[in-house]
């Protein structure tokens, strides 16, 4: 079966994911440590919550945000674009800029979603001077986002289709192994792995079910494919498993795999 995910609204993918992934990007940008005044490129920018996260925080000389969807590049136009920051709408494997352009390349939540990581790879290094920089992350799909685990435990008790979309099946490449080998294959040396690890907080089981009817994302969609009864059974199963805290707030640990190369 051909899975084909939408990412069609920029304030539907921030409800869904965009608030994770800016907890991520701080603790990545964090571990990364680069110095000021680089020029940056972020690859499967979205919305543009990783490319705001680092202007925020390593003062770049420059920013461009990059995405194949016209959808989202243009909510971080709106939302997110600074005199110094940039978004265009283009292609990971075929991305519209000379040889040499950039210092740093990042990608946070995407190389799972380019058609070819390895050739994504090899473009993010062309678009780089020598011993460029290229860092991403990935969640941890089989084992350590928990708030992604528990959907997909639950829709499979209720519908055995739902292994076909489950992200730990569809993206196998998401381990430290996974990466090491991608990168390996891209050429790509001085490898070095890390952990990433966050809370995902709820303020109630309503505020984790309703960004997963926004069909934006893997578990969106594939809920948008079901039926209402199936739906129904999914949410309740969701609701009895879900360890909710005081007034109802649900906290989930969740981990991302972390990898930063150097270009040759």
């Amino acid at each position: 079966m051909s899975i084909t995910d939408r990412w069609t609204s920029g304030a539907d993918y921030d409800q869904w994911m965009g608030r994770w992934s800016r907890l991520l990007a701080q603790e990545f940008l964090k571990w990364l440590n680069l110095s000021q005044g680089l020029r940056w490129i972020d690859v499967c920018c979205g919305s543009g919550v990783m490319t705001e996260a680092i202007f925020q925080r390593n003062a770049p000389a420059s920013i461009i945000g990059v995405d194949i969807s016209a959808d989202q590049i243009n909510f971080a136009r709106e939302h997110r674009a600074r005199a110094n920051v940039s978004f265009e709408t283009a292609d990971a494997m075929s991305l519209p800029f000379a040889d040499a352009s950039f210092d740093v390349a990042v990608c946070g939540l995407g190389l799972n979603y380019i058609p070819s990581p390895v050739q994504g790879l090899k473009e993010f290094c062309r678009v780089l001077r020598p011993g460029g920089t290229v860092a991403l992350y990935v969640w941890d799909y089989e084992q350590g986002a928990r708030f992604l685990r528990e959907f997909w435990d639950a829709a499979q008790e209720i519908d055995k289709e739902a292994a076909v979309f489950d992200q730990a099946h569809r993206f196998p490449i998401c381990t430290q192994n996974g990466l090491r080998s991608l990168f390996q294959q891209a050429n790509l040396e001085d490898l070095t792995l890390h952990t990433l690890d966050i809370v995902t907080r709820f303020a109630s089981f309503d505020d984790y079910w309703q960004p997963l009817l926004t069909g934006q994302g893997s578990a969106p969609n594939y809920l948008g494919t079901r039926g209402q009864e199936t739906k129904a059974a999914i949410r309740e199963r969701l609701r009895a498993v879900l360890p909710a805290i005081s007034q109802g707030v649900i906290e989930l640990p969740a981990r991302a795999w972390a990898i930063r190369g150097r270009c040759p």
